[in-house]
């Protein structure tokens, strides 16, 4: 495959004014403190779909939880969650304690350095690969992601579209042509920290830009014009009602979720999902709340509602308080909890709000 542009580029001295930007400006970060593979797994498992100044606690609490592959390895699924709680895409964490169960049971405990090992472990695709293998084995191996992407169209002015799965293979070659093979852990997070500060998507600052006089697109004038993409379909609305349940203790009602699917296995206050436009008459409400979760409940007021965002649909939630009617029986799936236990179990963001509204709402 040949890229274009590339012989336009002195890629020696652009391997140097990068690399050099970046021993200079990287930012401070935890799992910048060392080269172990598990921790960079950790962190780059972390950092998709999420936010750099997110993932910090997040990444310092696991660790602290996790220290070891073995700790992951044998740990609770309930207490992963309760770590992972408020980072979304649950899957991920799943996929990381089955991936570390296998590098366990067949690497005895030592994270694969070959491509080839390295995905296939569960949740390992090419750019988590990629990263673990430049960053802490210092192998050539590209680490192409969205940050990636924009940065080397950019640089190279590559008007393939960015969306479309193929165009990575475009992507992945152009780095092994620039990469670093003295350097390649510098490198590949130089690409990604230039991303993340410099060369953003909406307003690059190409004037403190370290290869401003490698980028073609810089030149061309293009770069807001760069990378290619083009629009996801649009997401799907959804309209809850949940409520919060409380018996005459005081314990509140929560809900286990099924162990496939959306949000699996992360617990969450009673709900329902309303097809009509009746949703604000209560008594509508309550009725889909006896007939469609089997329980007897009288509900109160609506405390507030609660807008969450996924990748493909948007939760709109109506919030209740109310009362368990009669008597209740607790299994695996449902329980009843105090405040205090409350802490134990793992919850969604959108659940997490929910309660927040609940505590206000007893200050009231």
């Amino acid at each position: 495959m040949v890229i274009k542009n590339l012989e336009k580029i002195n890629i020696k001295i652009f391997q140097n004014d990068l690399i050099s930007w970046f021993k200079r400006e990287q930012r401070d970060l935890p799992w910048r403190k060392d080269q172990d593979p598990y921790k960079v797994w950790v962190s780059e498992i972390m950092l998709q779909q999420t936010r750099v100044d997110t993932v910090i606690p997040y990444f310092n609490r696991f660790i602290e939880w996790f220290p070891t592959i073995d700790d992951l390895a044998d740990a609770d699924e309930d207490k992963i969650l309760k770590a992972w709680e408020g980072l979304g895409y649950y899957s991920r964490v799943r996929n990381l304690q089955s991936a570390v169960k296998e590098v366990r049971a067949t690497y005895n405990g030592v994270v694969p350095d070959t491509p080839e090992e390295i995905t296939r472990l569960k949740g390992v695709g090419p750019y988590t690969a990629g990263a673990i293998l430049s960053i802490a084995y210092g192998l050539p191996e590209p680490a192409v992601d969205g940050n990636v992407m924009r940065v080397i169209s950019r640089i190279l002015s590559i008007w393939e579209d960015t969306a479309r799965p193929a165009s990575r293979k475009v992507f992945e070659q152009a780095v092994r042509e620039l990469i670093s093979h003295d350097d390649p852990s510098a490198f590949n997070q130089a690409l990604m920290e230039l991303g993340a500060l410099i060369c953003t998507p909406t307003s690059p600052a190409c004037l403190l830009c370290p290869v401003r006089e490698h980028c073609q697109a810089f030149e061309e004038g293009v770069q807001h014009e760069l990378p290619v993409k083009t629009k996801k379909n649009k997401t799907r609305n959804v309209q809850l009602a949940a409520a919060i349940l409380v018996d005459d203790s005081g314990r509140i009602m929560i809900h286990k979720r099924p162990s496939t699917g959306l949000l699996a296995n992360l617990w969450e206050f009673p709900n329902v999902e309303l097809k009509h436009p009746l949703e604000g008459e209560q008594d509508y409400v309550e009725q889909l709340f006896n007939t469609s979760l089997g329980l007897n409940i009288q509900l109160g007021r609506i405390i507030g509602q609660v807008e969450h965002v996924f990748s493909h649909l948007i939760w709109n939630i109506m919030v209740y308080i109310g009362k368990i009617t009669t008597e209740f029986e607790e299994g695996d799936e449902w329980k009843l909890v105090s405040v205090e236990e409350m802490e134990q179990y793992a919850f969604p963001v959108p659940y997490q709000k929910m309660f927040k509204l609940y505590q206000q709402s007893l200050e009231e």
